[in-house]
């Protein structure tokens, strides 16, 4: 990966914020942030995935609690591995 310095690192979280606040609702922010606590690798994703989709021009109107519940759903069900012998 890349050697970030702090202070650059501090300014992209800070866009990154701006921009999933614009796309999200409050309750779906709410939720991405507790999801954060038990699952970092899995918010980064939706984070990326929302954030692609903005900036492509893919994302009409904010995406609600619901529509979050849906986007965890499907990117938490790819990453399901199991075992075989």
């Amino acid at each position: 990966m890349y050697d970030v310095p702090p202070q650059e690192q501090e300014e992209l979280e800070k866009i990154k914020k701006e921009a999933l606040r614009k796309i999200l609702t409050k309750e779906a922010m709410e939720r991405l942030g507790r999801v954060r606590i038990v699952n970092p690798i899995l918010t980064q994703q939706v984070e990326l995935y929302l954030l692609q989709l903005f900036q492509a021009g893919q994302i009409r109107e904010t995406i609600d609690d619901e529509k979050l519940k849906e986007m965890l759903t499907l990117l938490s069900d790819k990453k399901r591995w199991s075992v075989k012998k």
